[in-house]
């Protein structure tokens, strides 16, 4: 299948999925994730591949939101903002979904600039190799809106919840080296030995026996599961729908 905004190339048992709108910083409008969408939710249909690996194409990884080109943009006859800020929340939650039903393991490929919306790929990611000049950074409160598509729990589960306050709520920019020590990224290279890193690991994961993967990705499933219990996921939506009908130039971003 052609897509417009990915490339995937299969290599064995390792698929590699590339975000493929350099030009943009591979910033995420709303065919890139339905595209992500559809193409993670091909791979969980091919038992051969054993290992998924999600870069981006470029100098960075993903820069989050395209904003001249927002997720959830609607036609002005098909509804209110509200109705698009909605959409683009449940959207990008499907994406997590997607990535995170995976029975392959997932390796997010960091370089460059992970921001916004790229962070939060990358988290639902089982793993994720940074190159060391790589700049993280979620700014969504300082743009004037909170963090959805249920990023939040997911988050709090792998770098605690004080840690993920001040990740969100600072908005600060987080190099490779202190991300790393946060545990938001599983280990750091030198950026000229990202690819042989990322293919080192990745092929050890395909070479495993796929039934212990699986059975061990099930249990941590599980774990997250539960640990997510109190998941906001669907009030995203619901709150940003009634926010901006109360006032549909509060979220600077969009105006």
């Amino acid at each position: 299948m052609r897509y417009e905004t990915l490339t995937v190339e299969r290599d064995g048992a390792i698929a590699h999925v590339w975000l493929n709108r350099p030009q943009r910083l591979n910033a995420l409008n709303t065919e890139a994730l339905e595209e992500l969408i559809a193409v993670f939710d091909a791979l969980q249909t091919t038992h051969e591949v054993q290992a998924i690996v999600l870069g981006g194409r470029g100098s960075s990884f993903c820069a989050g939101a395209d904003r001249t080109d927002p997720p959830g943009r609607l036609p002005p006859e098909a509804g209110t903002v509200a109705r698009a800020r909605r959409w683009a929340s449940q959207l990008g939650r499907r994406v997590l979904e997607a990535i995170e039903r995976a029975e392959a393991i997932t390796v997010a490929r960091l370089h460059g600039h992970v921001i916004g919306g790229g962070v939060v790929l990358a988290v639902a990611c089982d793993l994720r190799i940074a190159a060391d000049s790589t700049q993280l950074l979620i700014p969504e409160v300082e743009l004037g809106v909170p963090l959805t598509w249920g990023a939040v729990p997911r988050l709090a589960a792998i770098v605690g919840p004080a840690r993920a306050k001040e990740l969100i709520l600072l908005g600060e920019h987080v190099g490779a080296v202190a991300a790393e020590r946060y545990g938001l990224v599983s280990r750091v290279v030198p950026a000229q030995e990202l690819d042989d890193a990322v293919r080192a690991v990745a092929e050890r994961l395909a070479s495993q026996p796929p039934w212990a993967v699986h059975m061990t990705k099930s249990q941590f499933r599980a774990y997250a599961q539960a640990q997510r219990l109190g998941d906001v996921t669907e009030a995203d939506g619901d709150w940003l729908a009634a926010a901006t009908a109360e006032d549909p130039t509060r979220f600077r971003w969009r105006r």
